[in-house]
């Protein structure tokens, strides 16, 4: 009443009861900008391409720009963020309505994440309106949803992808707390830990990083044996945060054990493995004891894998920008230690 008297009203709160309720209302304002910002920031990338889902240049209806975040190159995975949304959207319908099993419905639901093109994740300030884009789809629905529960993930992934830490810290510790609270098994608790820990290491909050980033991987390793994906995706994390403390004998010790598993599991060109090799390479060269041998053994990893990650994701892609500036560093104190007196 009050807010009736003093004005206001009916600009502000009319619009929110027309949209579904401040939840649904606030979802929605933030994905519009998080599809603007997404948009502009493809603009150059995208120009004179078309959506490979509607053919149209603008979306015929929110008159949004193009985007591209994922490891498509050329004309190929440029798409508005509505059209992906609402493809995801149709396609993990159909799973839900043909009583898919586990694996036919996470097969569907990727496409919230991952190019169906070239099968890359999207990344950045894509992924960060992608995640706005599914909470915003399944907010609605009771918090026993399985949709619901997957969305809040993918809102925290998106939003830290999007480098707004803060904010994914937020989500994901209210993640964490509603599955705990509705019994989810291990493997779902697992996850979100793991978007959590790694959240807590972009803020520079390195011990609590490291305390969890431990847990998950030995957690993963109970659950599924240390030669699975998961476990392996886990030991890299626990890797970084070990890299993080500078405690490099430890980080170079546990990737050792690591790298003949990933290439054998998952192959050379693996994201994963690659990640390994780099993550490698940085506690070989960044050790202030770091012999000359280190050195260049470090370049010489660090140009393989730069050239193997520049075909298999393409040069633009973040993943690969990280292998180019860690090799130029590398070769920058190669080129210093080369050039010192007495040198070794």
């Amino acid at each position: 009443m009050q807010h009736w008297k003093e004005g206001g009203h009916d600009k502000l709160c009319k619009p929110i009861k027309k949209a579904g309720g401040a939840e649904q209302y606030n979802a929605n304002k933030k994905y519009a900008e998080a599809v603007s910002v997404a948009a502009e920031a493809c603009a150059e990338d995208t120009k004179g391409q078309t959506c490979f889902i509607c053919t149209q240049a603008l979306h015929w209806k929110t008159k949004e720009g193009l985007v591209r975040g994922c490891a498509c190159r050329g004309t190929a995975g440029v798409a508005h963020v509505s059209c992906l949304a609402e493809q995801a959207k149709i396609l993990y319908a159909e799973a839900e309505e043909n009583n898919l099993d586990d694996k036919g419905k996470d097969a569907r639901w990727n496409r919230w994440h991952t190019c169906s093109l070239c099968k890359q994740e999207h990344h950045g300030v894509v992924r960060g309106a992608l995640g706005w884009a599914c909470w915003k789809t399944y907010l609605g629905r009771p918090e026993t949803d399985e949709a619901r529960c997957k969305a809040m993930n993918q809102l925290g992934r998106g939003l830290d992808a999007a480098k707004h830490h803060e904010d994914a810290l937020s989500v994901q510790k209210a993640d964490l707390a509603m599955l705990r609270r509705l019994g989810y098994g291990e493997d779902a608790i697992l996850v979100v830990q793991t978007n959590l820990a790694i959240t807590y290491g972009k803020l520079g909050q390195f011990e609590q990083a490291l305390q969890l980033k431990r847990d998950v991987y030995y957690g993963n390793v109970k659950l599924y044996g240390e030669e699975n994906e998961s476990a392996l995706s886990a030991a890299l994390n626990y890797s970084l945060a070990i890299f993080s403390l500078k405690r490099f004998e430890d980080a170079k010790a546990l990737l050792r054990k690591l790298l003949p598993m990933a290439r054998r599991v998952l192959g050379e060109s693996h994201d994963l493995t690659l990640r390994m090799r780099v993550n490698y390479a940085m506690a070989l060269y960044v050790d202030t004891s770091a012999t000359l041998d280190d050195i260049r053994e470090a370049v010489t990893t660090l140009e393989d894998t730069t050239r193997i990650g520049q075909r298999v994701l393409g040069g633009t892609h973040p993943i690969v920008a990280g292998f180019e500036r860690t090799l130029h560093n590398a070769q920058a104190k190669l080129r210093a230690r080369e050039a010192s007196p007495g040198a070794a």
